[in-house]
Order: C-alpha cells, then sequence, then structure tokens
C-alpha cells in the first residue's frame, strides 16, 4: 500500500489557521513553561503522551477533528510555531504526516523525535506499508515505553511517576490485546473488507482475512480515482455477502467507499465507522474498546 502525503503550508496568515489542540490539564491555559513541552502530530499520540507525563506535560496535538480527513491536513505557521518550542516531538512516520519532519528542520528544532513506525519495526513489503501503527496495541505499548524514558531524560526527578505510569498504560494494553486473541479463537480467517486499511492491525490480531482489492483501497487512500474494476469487484464483496463485515473511515469519504458502503447496508453486511483520530471525550483505551466492541458484534451477526 502506498501512503499519501500531508502537504506542509508554510504560509504566515493566521486567517483561517488550524487551532492547534491543547491535551494538558490547563484546558486552554498558557503552557507552564516548567513542564515538558511535547508536540503530536495527532490526539492519538497526544494522548498516550498526556498518560505517560500527566502534569509534568504540556501536550499540544496538531491535529484532534474528528470530522477532518488526516491526509488532507494542510500545515500552517501555528503547526510550525509549536514544533519549533517543543521539547519531545511524536510523529506517525510512514509518510503519514511528513510535515513534522518538513517544518522540524525548517525551525532546527533541538527537540527529541519519536517516530511511531520506527518503534513498530514494522518494515515496507514491496514498497507498501500500513502506516496506522496506532492500531497495534504491542507498538503502542512500546512508544509509551519510550515516551517515559525521554521524559525521564527531560525531568529525571519524575521518572518513577512515567514508568509507573507507562506500566498502567501497557496493562490496559494487555487487556486489549486479551480481547482480540480471543476473538481469533472463534474468527481466525474469517474475510472482511475495508476502505481504507485503517484497523488493519486490529484485524490481523483477530486473525481476519483482508479480501479489498488493493487497487481500491489504495486509491481511496492516494486520492485517486477507484479503477472501475476495483470498484466492481470490491461492490460483488458486498452484493454477494463474501466478508462478514466491511469497515468504513468516517473521516475520508468518496463517492466510491459511499457506494460501497450503501452496498453492504443494502446486503446486509455490517458497516463498522473507524476513524483516525479520537473521538471527543475517549482516551486511548476507551476508543480502541469500542473499535473491539464493534467489530465482536458485526462478526458476531
Amino acid at each position: 500500500m502506498k501512503t499519501r502525503r500531508l502537504v506542509p503550508l508554510l504560509a504566515l496568515a493566521t486567517t483561517g489557521a488550524l487551532a492547534l489542540a491543547g491535551c494538558s490539564a490547563s484546558g486552554g491555559a498558557a503552557p507552564d513553561d516548567s513542564t515538558i513541552k511535547v508536540v503530536a502530530s495527532t490526539n492519538v499520540y497526544g494522548d498516550i503522551a498526556k498518560q505517560i507525563g500527566g502534569s509534568s506535560v504540556t501536550v499540544t496535538s496538531i491535529l484532534s477533528n474528528p470530522n477532518q480527513d488526516p491526509h488532507g491536513f494542510e500545515a500552517d505557521a501555528q503547526t510550525q510555531l509549536a514544533i519549533s518550542k517543543a521539547d519531545l516531538i511524536i510523529e506517525n512516520g510512514g509518510g503519514y504526516d511528513d510535515y513534522v519532519d518538513t517544518m522540524r528542520s525548517s525551525t532546527n528544532s533541538k527537540a527529541t523525535l519519536l517516530n511511531a513506525v520506527k518503534v513498530s519495526g514494522f518494515t515496507s513489503s514491496d514498497g507498501e506499508l500500513n502506516e496506522h501503527v496506532f492500531y497495534d496495541y504491542p507498538t503502542m505499548s512500546k512508544l509509551a515505553n519510550r515516551i517515559a524514558t525521554d521524559l525521564s531524560t527531560a525531568n529525571p526527578d519524575e521518572s518513577k511517576t512515567f514508568f509507573n505510569n507507562a506500566v498502567t498504560f501497557n496493562t490496559a494494553m494487555e487487556k486489549l490485546e486479551a480481547q482480540t486473541a480471543a476473538l481469533k479463537k472463534t474468527y481466525d480467517g474469517d474475510a472482511v473488507a475495508y476502505t481504507e486499511p485503517v484497523p488493519g492491525y486490529l484485524f490481523d490480531a483477530i486473525g481476519l482475512k483482508n479480501a479489498t482489492p488493493g487497487a481500491f483501497s489504495e486509491a481511496v487512500e492516494e486520492g485517486e480515482d477507484v479503477p472501475p474494476s476495483a470498484l466492481n469487484d470490491t461492490l460483488k464483496l458486498m452484493t454477494g455477502k463474501k466478508v462478514a463485515l466491511l469497515a468504513y473511515n468516517e473521516q475520508a469519504g468518496s463517492p466510491e467507499t459511499e457506494q460501497v458502503q450503501k452496498a453492504a447496508e443494502t446486503a446486509g453486511v455490517p458497516v463498522v465507522p473507524v476513524t483516525e483520530t479520537l473521538p471527543k471525550g475517549d482516551d486511548y483505551q476507551t476508543w480502541q474498546q469500542s473499535n473491539i466492541d464493534a467489530v465482536k458484534a458485526a462478526l458476531a451477526q
């Protein structure tokens, strides 16, 4: 799978600029200069950083709007300013948020950089990589440990707290992993489909097999026209009820994906909505628990 690149917009005009979402307990108050400044490319990583760092960090999540397509995000001057002031930057990597590297270089930032794809250890196969590693619980556990390590370097006095918080987070990840392992015993090998490979790692953990034509999901993710043959083959998966469910990316719709969604609903194939950022009010664990529950309910139909 190819990855869609995000476009940096370095205009200095602030009119219409994206308001950065602070994850700090201050609720939008001016950041405390004594805290460690963390900038995360999305609120997924921002939330995890906040869980590990607690009151010792001030977290800014660049992308947090649940109604926005992350692939269509355009970074601006506010984004650049936040990155220039960061002590720790957390990016997804894998082509998902390249604007972070671009802006980090342009500001001569000295911040520590954490790249979730690199932390995962996943490598591309034949030029393809599912960059949505935030649906892989072992990777998020490793990331939590790395965050604790980097925060401890910045503030050794709070090291014990950081690592204790990482243990708490990883215990929650183990509970999620136990649920996917239990589902695998029942549904291993079942065919599923998705409009984009957002929940791919979750499906892998359950043992589900992706039946989506690669040309369909790749075109959708790249924002390109879906080849008619790929669309037709994908529609046949729905009309013939050849898959147990369709995972639909709520943040990146298109006429083709809407057509597939309608075909699934008409045929009685369960549609499971998925997102790339945290829904409002959810932390990472709550979000992923909801995803597991939705997949479980769909598979049971």
